[in-house]
């Protein structure tokens, strides 16, 4: 019990060093660098060293008591700036996937609303074009003549880019996790969100080891946006933190967008793969695969009942 409890505290110490005082510590770091800059010297690291020895030359510092409380004061710091990326970033996650835009306050809610439709309208004629492609080119396959495949590759990745499926979201990442779910419906007739509970008790170790792995690459991803909106108002001090503001956004971006691709790939096949052992696990034991009837049947036995009226 011992031993495990040790190997616990070591795991929370890591997971609290890399996640919350590392990247709080270098955010100190250029916060620090930004007072003693400034917009006038930008890049003077004579500069800054001259500042850094100053303070290192204070009484304060001389002394083993003001060395601890500068040495806690830095990680309390540290930690402090990790703690509000990290509550940013649950705000910036639920951002980017925009599930429950319709319940943002009035002015986000239109303005998601607005370009979700805009959204929409670019996704429909991308997919008519690439419809209509597609049934050029069955039309010409059936007469024996195989078309060119680069105009309908063309089309398909122009509509992929923005969206997989019909826009529901206003987001690239929002309507790439509801893809997985549309699909699924579609194919098999399965209701992910009711099923996806009752199928995470029963996957494989190794399986539900990657989704978690994949799922924590998502929250990091979007974490990083919220790095991104810290920095932002260094700028005040020194202008390059803009640069870096501007980077860490840019790669956010495609950090979000990749992880998100890669859960949702994980959430669909997985769901494809195993909803027929749910369902011979709960007694309805499907034939063959798993039919459009036979996963709504499921879908509807995993449903709770809704509650029944009030009593007059």
């Amino acid at each position: 019990m011992g031993g495990l409890l040790t190997t616990l505290g070591q795991k929370l110490a890591e997971r609290w060093l890399s996640l919350l005082v590392l990247p709080g510590a270098l955010y100190l770091a250029v916060a620090a660098a930004a007072h003693a800059l400034g917009h006038s010297h930008p890049f003077d690291v004579a500069r800054l060293t001259g500042q850094i020895t100053s303070w290192a030359n204070d009484p304060a510092a001389d002394t083993v008591g003001g060395q601890v409380v500068l040495l806690v004061a830095v990680l309390a710091g540290a930690a402090a700036a990790g703690l509000a990326a990290q509550a940013l970033g649950s705000l910036a996650e639920r951002l980017w996937l925009a599930a429950d835009w319709p319940t943002w306050p009035l002015p986000f809610r239109q303005l998601a609303a607005w370009r979700t439709s805009r959204r929409h309208k670019r996704w429909t004629a991308a997919a008519r074009t690439w419809h209509d492609l597609r049934e050029s080119a069955a039309a010409g396959l059936a007469l024996g003549r195989r078309a060119d495949p680069t105009a309908r590759h063309s089309a398909e990745r122009a509509m992929t880019r923005i969206a997989p499926e019909e826009p529901a979201r206003p987001t690239w990442s929002g309507d790439r996790l509801n893809a997985a779910a549309v699909r699924l419906e579609r194919d098999h007739g399965v209701d992910l969100a009711t099923v996806w509970p009752h199928l995470w008790l029963i996957l494989p170790e190794e399986t539900r080891a990657e989704i978690t792995a994949a799922r924590q690459t998502l929250t990091r991803a979007t974490t990083l946006t919220a790095w991104a909106l810290l920095y932002l108002p260094l700028t005040v001090w020194w202008w390059p933190a803009a640069l870096l503001t501007l980077t860490l956004t840019l790669t956010a971006r495609t950090r979000t967008h990749t992880a998100t691709n890669t859960y949702a790939l994980l959430l669909e096949a997985t769901t494809r793969i195993h909803a027929r052992d749910i369902a011979e696990h709960i007694g309805l034991d499907p034939a063959g695969s798993l039919t459009p009837e036979a996963g709504d049947a499921l879908t509807r036995h995993l449903t709770s009942t809704p509650p029944p009226p009030p009593m007059q």
